[in-house]
């Protein structure tokens, strides 16, 4: 690259950037809004926040980063087209294809970056995250119960407790079981604490008494006891019968033909259109990014600005990142749309480059320069 095109790469690399860090940060602040009633309202430690809130990153960074290259692409060239430092590069010769180079290197970096995420990051930062809510679930007593609150634990089981210490005691707790709807159980004790173990997580409850109504019947059976435990089993099932989700697997364990034969019909297809994804959404990137210089690149240039092409470029980009969407979904229910997601991309990058090509004019009777001698000079060099 020359010396012109270095100082493109240089500011559309910046801009780059600081979009990643502002859509970052705007997704990690609605995030952390549910981690935070972690930390504040159930007692759970900040260096759980701060893990779950890093994990999240990898699960949407490979869709901010193709957006924030859009952005920068957006703002560099239009500030440029603004302070006619493109009508400048243009007269010096400078075509449009060579304009849009730095942009196109920025876009396959990021298309690498995207394919490292797809592949490798985020199925495991995703794993990591479903492996610590399940983990979080089994101490509802820490993290998740609430004080002066029914708090809904599992299906149709829900606790109460008055106050909690620092000790992790339960103070004047009521443990109501409807897990068996034709035997309701109600446990009220003085004191509760929870014990998690092999066999899974357990209320025990000390100085109370059980109340178990038969509906049958009509009758009611109390039970005084000074240690009484709630089983919670059925609450926390073992990690091993969960069935993992397709973004949890990783890329080797999709591309097994052994793994994806053995599942039924609707989760084969499931994990098809997930190993797809993963290797056609970075072409995204490109192909945002060639349709942002088509629309700032071609044509007759403006000095009045170039809000209407923007307003264009962002349309398209949204069609696109909406059609890859709806391939994506169509792909998991039937396998005809898998080379779909593929051609997508391709589809929007030739019309682009054709775009393209027809180079950059400047319209001198709506020029709002000084009608001087210089300024038509410059319209005429820049004209083909």
């Amino acid at each position: 690259m020359n010396r012109l095109q270095r100082y493109l790469f240089r500011n559309l690399l910046i801009a780059t950037l600081y979009s990643t860090a502002g859509l970052t940060l705007t997704i990690w602040l609605s995030q952390s809004l549910r981690l935070i009633e972690i930390v504040v309202s159930a007692g759970a430690p900040m260096t759980m926040f701060l893990w779950l809130l890093l994990l999240t990153v990898p699960t949407f960074l490979g869709i901010v980063l193709p957006l924030a290259l859009v952005a920068a692409i957006l703002f560099t060239y239009n500030k440029m087209a603004a302070d006619s430092e493109l009508v400048v590069m243009r007269a010096a010769g400078v075509g449009p294809f060579a304009l849009a180079q730095p942009a196109l290197v920025v876009a396959f970096g990021v298309v690498t970056v995207v394919y490292a995420l797809n592949v490798w990051i985020t199925p495991s930062a995703h794993r990591e995250l479903v492996r610590m809510e399940y983990a979080v679930r089994s101490d509802y007593s820490q993290l998740f119960l609430r004080e002066g609150v029914f708090n809904e634990v599992g299906d149709r089981f829900s606790v109460f407790l008055r106050e909690r210490d620092g000790d992790g005691n339960l103070h004047k707790v009521l443990i109501h079981d409807d897990r068996v709807p034709d035997k309701p159980v109600t446990v009220m004790g003085d004191r509760a604490v929870m014990l998690t173990g092999p066999e899974g997580a357990r209320f025990v409850v000390y100085d109370g008494n059980r109340q178990e109504l038969d509906r049958k019947t009509g009758r009611l059976s109390q039970l005084y006891f000074e240690r009484y435990a709630v089983d919670l089993k059925v609450l926390t099932p073992a990690a091993a019968e969960r069935w993992p989700d397709a973004r949890e697997r990783s890329t080797a364990e999709l591309m097994d033909p052994a793994a994806i034969v053995a599942q039924d019909d609707r989760m084969r297809r499931g994990l098809i259109a997930e190993l797809h994804h993963r290797f056609s959404s970075p072409l995204l990137a490109l192909a945002y990014a060639a349709m942002a210089l088509a629309a700032l690149l071609s044509g007759e240039f403006n000095r009045r600005g170039q809000s209407t092409r923007v307003t264009i470029a962002v349309l398209l980009v949204m069609g696109m990142q909406s059609a890859a969407l709806g391939l994506t979904s169509l792909a998991g229910k039937m396998t005809v749309f898998v080379p779909l997601m593929y051609l997508l991309p391709l589809v929007a990058v030739l019309p682009a480059l054709w775009v393209m090509s027809r180079g950059l004019r400047l319209k001198p009777g709506r020029d709002i320069g000084p009608r001087s001698g210089a300024g038509n000079g410059i319209a005429a060099g820049s004209s083909p």
